[in-house]
């Protein structure tokens, strides 16, 4: 998949949820690996806020992020309608600090999106890829999260909010594909008391029952009625199946879907697509950015740790020893590889496993067994002429001489009980039997040595 960003610019207009001033955006197209970028047009040197966990500074009733004194607010909407349309690269433009909050939903920026179309970088799109299952919770606001491997990206939310109007409510995406038809339009919800609270601390001043779905869990008496109308400057307040003075609900299940919109959004602060499936129950804006956080310290790791051959003992091999001994002139003592586990046309991976009986621990050292470094480098060598050999007809009859090794460097001891991973990829295509390799030793995924190997194969005397 490559990335995308979009044909041309989108110029919207809204009111902001909080400030309810009008608000101005335009939303440019962007380079290859410039992310999602927010940019204060209204402040002097239009300062720049990268759409990334590490810029969430509130996720007070919506998610905001920046930078020093510079914020923008209510990002979610918008940065879930990227989500859902594939755009990884844009340069938000903003004249406010808010996005408009529009209906509510992330409808009218996906609208906008789609009306201007995407187009496909030459740069491949890369992913957090969840490779192994686990739980995540967020001890401040008791939401739970499961992930899982996945071959997309799936979502599904729990809410529970002990309302006698909304129930127990789940939604469920099963594809990002499916985004923009079946969550993208669900629209924010808040319960009547918080409404007041917020109206009364000078907040939600451009919320408005159009924008909003307002839940009712009591009767409203004629003094309710008229303390609602002052405030909201609505002259008719009406309850209508527990919701107040709004359209009908564009799904059943609206809440649950809003907030699996805003589970999407939050986690596009990782910054990277995600491949996985992920339960949230009972999530908020608090905790999802707090585990977009840790998958992004996660998607870190992955980085660091791409290129790192991994060992599976229970995985078939490629050559055996006896295999091995076939093709290299080595014995006892000196035959330092005991299986090959990957090989192709440009790299090789072997595997060592050191004990205590290594006849070079009799004095590397005494009492402190050391495997010398120069013998690292030669089971490098002797896994790199593996996968020379392997290019050879009769590769018994060949043999490997070093001509030259560079950039040696000895991170960590080696000692028994390691199992060692020799990773050798040619820097070059093999000429006149001339090998120039690239090689890295690993115990598990710690990096212990590494160096630039050039061996000639010639034919054996």
């Amino acid at each position: 998949m490559k990335q995308n960003t979009l044909k041309d610019s989108i110029h919207l207009e809204g009111v902001g949820l909080h400030t309810g001033q009008v608000v101005k955006i335009t939303i440019q197209p962007a380079a290859a690996n410039h992310g999602l970028k927010f940019k204060r047009t209204d402040i002097e040197k239009s300062p720049v806020i990268p759409a990334t966990a590490d810029n969430v500074i509130s996720t007070n009733r919506s998610t905001t992020i920046g930078k020093k004194e510079v914020t923008i607010s209510t990002v979610e909407h918008l940065l879930a309608a990227f989500v859902g349309t594939g755009v990884d690269n844009a340069l938000i433009e903003v004249e406010g600090g808010e996005v408009p909050i529009l209906d509510g939903s992330s409808k009218p920026f996906i609208d906008a999106i789609q009306a201007v179309g995407t187009e496909a970088l030459e740069t491949d799109n890369d992913y957090l890829v969840i490779e192994s299952a686990f739980s995540f919770k967020d001890e401040a606001t008791g939401a739970e999260f499961v992930l899982s491997p996945a071959d997309d990206y799936s979502v599904t939310t729990l809410i529970d909010f002990d309302s006698p109007v909304l129930g127990q409510q789940y939604a469920r995406l099963e594809s990002i594909s499916d985004f923009n038809t079946t969550i993208g339009s669900a629209r924010t919800f808040a319960f009547l008391h918080e409404v007041e609270q917020l109206l009364d601390n000078g907040l939600i001043k451009g919320g408005d029952l159009d924008n909003a779905i307002v839940i009712v869990d009591k009767e409203l008496s004629e003094s309710d009625r008229n303390r609602l109308a002052e405030k909201t400057g609505k002259t008719d307040i009406a309850v209508q199946k527990g919701i107040l003075n709004t359209t009908a609900l564009r799904f059943s299940n609206e809440p649950a879907r809003h907030k699996l919109l805003d589970v999407v959004g939050d986690l596009a602060l990782v910054g990277k697509r995600i491949k996985g499936k992920i339960i949230a129950t009972k999530p908020g804006h608090t905790a999802n950015t707090a585990l977009a956080k840790h998958l992004k310290a996660m998607y870190n790791k992955q980085r660091k740790l791409r290129g790192v051959p991994r060992y599976d003992a229970s995985t078939p091999v490629v050559y055996d020893t006896m295999q091995i001994a076939g093709m290299l002139p080595h014995r006892y003592p000196f035959l330092l590889i005991d299986k090959v586990t990957e090989l192709s046309d440009t790299h090789v991976v072997g595997i060592k496993n050191i004990t205590f009986n290594e006849n070079f621990f009799q004095g590397h050292f005494p009492n402190n067994p050391v495997m010398p470094g120069v013998l690292q480098l030669e089971a490098m060598a002797q896994t790199g002429g593996i996968l020379a050999l392997s290019m050879v007809e009769e590769p018994d009859k060949w043999d490997t001489y070093f001509l030259k090794i560079d950039k040696a460097k000895f991170k960590r001891k080696v000692v028994p009980g390691d199992t060692v991973i020799f990773k050798l990829e040619l820097l070059a295509p093999i000429r006149r039997g001339i090998v120039h390799m690239k090689g890295t030793a690993y115990v598990g995924e710690n990096l212990v040595s590494e160096g630039e190997l050039t061996a000639q194969i010639v034919k054996a005397r």
